[in-house]
């Protein structure tokens, strides 16, 4: 293995780990509560929401490096995706409300981990099928 792929792949991960950054900032202000502090407060409900959007993202990160040419083409795939799966998720979530009574945002501020798995199954199952789109 060369110096260039080694540099490569550390200014890759740093730029994914940036983005990753940025993209889960930007979804907790689509959230109707604080992610940090609910998780310092002890509410796994919202732990596990945030893992599991987290590895969502992280999901479409990785399948957008690996099929994308440059860096920034990569970061675009990603942010694109970001977009699409936040109109997914936002959808998904007024369905819930309308047809079932669920309102997952305050279910998962509550505590409920019924609530937290499924909003984070949604982003999971929506990164998928993003993913294989790429």
């Amino acid at each position: 293995m060369s110096w260039d792929i080694l540099l490569q792949i550390l200014v890759w991960t740093g730029v994914g780990a940036v983005l990753l950054a940025v993209l889960m900032y930007l979804d907790s202000l689509f959230t109707k509560y604080k992610d940090i502090a609910e998780i310092k407060a002890g509410n796994t409900a919202v732990a596990i929401r945030l893992v599991m959007k987290l590895f969502a993202q992280g999901y479409i990160l990785s399948v957008s490096i690996n099929t994308s040419w440059s860096l920034w083409e990569a970061v675009l795939v990603s942010i694109v995706a970001f977009v699409i799966l936040l109109i997914l998720e936002q959808v998904a979530r007024l369905l819930f409300k309308g047809i079932a009574g669920l309102d997952l945002d305050e279910g998962t501020r509550q505590g409920l981990i019924g609530h937290g798995m499924l909003g984070g199954g949604l982003q999971l199952v929506g990164a998928f099928i993003i993913s294989a789109s790429l």
